[in-house]
Formats: C-alpha cells, sequence, structure tokens
C-alpha cells in the first residue's frame, strides 16, 4: 500500500510513499532501540550538543521545509516561513532548560539516607504528530526526548509525511543510526505498535479527541504512560472598555490564523453589549481583507483546508447555526470554481449559545 500526499490548493499528488510493512518496521524500531543503548550513556553536555547540531541541519533546510509545510497542507508561505522560525524558537528554550530541568532533585536528608530522584531516559519513544503545525507539534516532543536521552520514532500525520522526513533527516547521526526514525503507517499499524510491548516506552500523540482515545486504548493494554494533547473549545469575551481595535485585529486573527485549524483558535466570541454592534461591523471589515490563493503566493493570507471532507463539515455547521436562529453576515459556504479545498472567512451573529 502507498500513501498519497494531496496538495489541498490544486489537488494534485505530491508524492506516493509506501507504507511500511511488517519487516521494514521491525527494522526500524530495532534501529532506535540499538541507538537508545548507547544514545542513552552519552552525558548531557554531548546530548544538547549533537541536538543543536540537527537543528542547524535542519536550519539549512528550511526554504525547504517551509514549502513542503504549504504545499501538504496548504498554509500560506509567509505562515510557513514564521513556523519554521518558531520551531527554531522552541528549541532553543528547551536546550538552554534541560540543565536545570533534568538535574538531579535532591530530597531533605532524613534518618541518615541521603535521597534523590534522577531523571532517567525511558527508551524509545513514539511521537504521534498532527498536521496543523506539523513543524511545531512534533519539536514538543523531539528535542526534550532526545536531550533526556531517548531516541524517537516519529509517526507524522498522513498529510504532512514529508515533515517526517525532513526531522529524520535532519537528526541523523552516522555515528549513531536511528536517533529519530521516521514510520510511514496506517492507523491500525499504529496502534499494533502502541500496543507491541518491546517496541516503544512512551507515547506522545497530538490531534484530536477519538484519536487520543484510541492510542489510551491500545496503551492501556499495557499501563503506558502516554501524552496527550487533543482538540478544545477555545472562546473569547469582549469587555466593555476593550480598546477594540486591538482587540477586532487579535480576535480575528487568532480565528482565521493558519484557516482557522489551530488546536487554541478563537472559536466563539462573547462581546459586551455595549460595543457589540461596533465589534461586529469591524469584525466584518477585518474579515473581508483576507485574500484566498496560492499558498505560495506571498499576497495570500488564507490557504485552502487540509482536508477536502471540512468543507462539508463546515457547510454543515453554518447550516445549523441558521437553523438555530443566527444570521449569516458573511461567507458561509466553498467557493465555487476552484479545484482548492477554499471555505471563506465567515460572520455568523447573534449563534445561540447551544449551535
Amino acid at each position: 500500500m502507498a500513501l498519497q500526499v494531496v496538495n489541498p490548493y490544486n489537488q494534485e499528488i505530491i508524492r506516493e510513499i509506501p507504507l511500511d510493512d511488517a519487516r521494514t518496521l521491525a527494522a526500524k524500531v530495532a534501529a532506535a532501540r540499538r541507538a537508545f543503548e548507547t544514545w542513552s550513556r552519552r552525558p548531557l553536555e554531548e546530548r544538547i550538543r549533537r541536538v543543536r547540531a540537527g537543528l542547524d541541519r535542519f536550519r539549512e533546510m528550511g526554504d525547504a521545509v517551509a514549502r513542503d509545510v504549504t504545499l501538504q497542507m496548504g498554509k500560506p508561505i509567509q505562515q510557513s516561513r514564521r513556523e519554521v522560525q518558531t520551531f527554531f524558537d522552541r528549541a532553543e528554550h528547551m536546550l538552554a532548560i534541560a540543565p536545570r530541568t533534568l538535574a538531579p532533585e535532591v530530597l531533605p536528608e532524613t534518618d541518615g539516607l541521603h535521597r534523590r530522584i534522577e531523571h532517567a531516559p525511558l527508551g524509545v519513544v513514539l511521537d504521534i504528530a498532527a498536521w496543523n503545525y506539523p513543524l511545531l507539534i512534533p519539536v514538543n516532543v523531539v528535542v526534550p526526548a532526545l536531550v533526556a536521552g531517548n531516541t524517537v520514532l516519529l509517526k507524522h500525520s498522513a498529510r504532512t509525511p514529508l515533515c517526517g522526513e525532513h526531522f529524520e533527516r535532519a537528526f541523523a547521526d552516522p555515528e549513531l543510526p536511528g536517533m529519530v526514525v521516521n514510520l510511514d503507517l496506517d492507523h491500525d499499524q499504529t496502534a499494533a505498535l502502541v500496543a507491541d510491548p518491546q517496541a516503544v516506552d512512551y507515547v506522545a500523540f497530538t490531534g484530536s479527541v477519538a484519536g487520543g482515545l484510541a492510542v489510551y486504548r491500545q496503551a492501556a493494554r499495557r499501563v503506558l504512560d502516554v501524552g496527550l494533547e487533543l482538540g478544545g473549545k477555545d472562546p473569547a469575551y469582549v469587555a466593555a472598555d476593550a480598546d477594540l481595535a486591538y482587540t477586532v485585529e487579535n480576535v480575528v486573527d487568532g480565528a482565521c490564523y493558519n484557516a482557522g485549524q489551530s488546536c487554541c483558535a478563537v472559536e466563539r466570541v462573547y462581546v459586551h453589549r455595549e460595543v457589540y454592534d461596533e465589534f461586529v461591523d469591524r469584525a466584518q471589515a477585518a474579515l473581508q481583507d483576507y485574500r484566498l490563493g496560492d499558498p505560495l503566493d506571498e499576497r495570500t493570507t488564507m490557504g485552502p483546508l487540509a482536508s477536502r471532507s471540512a468543507l462539508d463539515t463546515l457547510e454543515a455547521q453554518v447550516q445549523d447555526a441558521v437553523r438555530r436562529g443566527g444570521k449569516l453576515r458573511l461567507g458561509g459556504r466553498r467557493l465555487a470554481d476552484t479545484r482548492g479545498n477554499f471555505f471563506p472567512p465567515t460572520l455568523l451573529v447573534d449563534v445561540p449559545n447551544e449551535a
């Protein structure tokens, strides 16, 4: 079987990537396990130095990485470049706090006993990463896992598998092959990997609540520790004394950045009645300023949605809100006459709370 990577702007197939079969998956897991036996014994200073060398290699690929992010999931190229920069900001912060964070915690002596808590590496970490921020989400796991002495199996989203390849390439170390290993798996293979007691020692998952439950069900069979970052619902509140120019700019950006495909996106706004009408008028004007188009075009400020099926979901949500009494002020349905997964900025007002 093969994974098709589809450009959401024009539906062209970017790449076809064979899924790992049982033999290749076993070899990759074994490589990560072998690397762990050596890597975990290296002093912290060396681990930090080698991870920083991997970041330097990633930096050399920065332009290509940003372009691949845009091609795979539709993020405007300017936002992809910002994600690359934020990737390095986060990585450098984690490297800076590593010596303090990983240092033994010395507890008060009692009854002649010296007590301390050591932070020991776990082994092989499986990172199941999401597509909406395909660099920021995995870097939150890959860098601290490596610095702590673990090795990483990176199973990226089926929409953004090229980013997994970039991680593997950047952190490849000829002396220690297998420090970061990219996996191309379907859901059933991933579930089996989580449940395999010989494969992984920790799982980090970022994605939907349904996906998190699926991971947890498999991990529970082993009583395996799992870290989950799942979807949320995030309202904004606009008070009567708010600076509306500043507030509208940031609330609208919080809702529409990355075409709204953010786990912390503003999904509903509660506005004090004294400033309600002005806020709505200003928000509508701000939404009308978005420029939809080719995400590789520097002038584009909103790209296509990563998934074509999301268009049906959004139209159904708008229709539901209107049926419940909400009023549609702007947008509300997919763009016609385009191959891209475009849904324009949409403004609904007076939407009941149960919608």
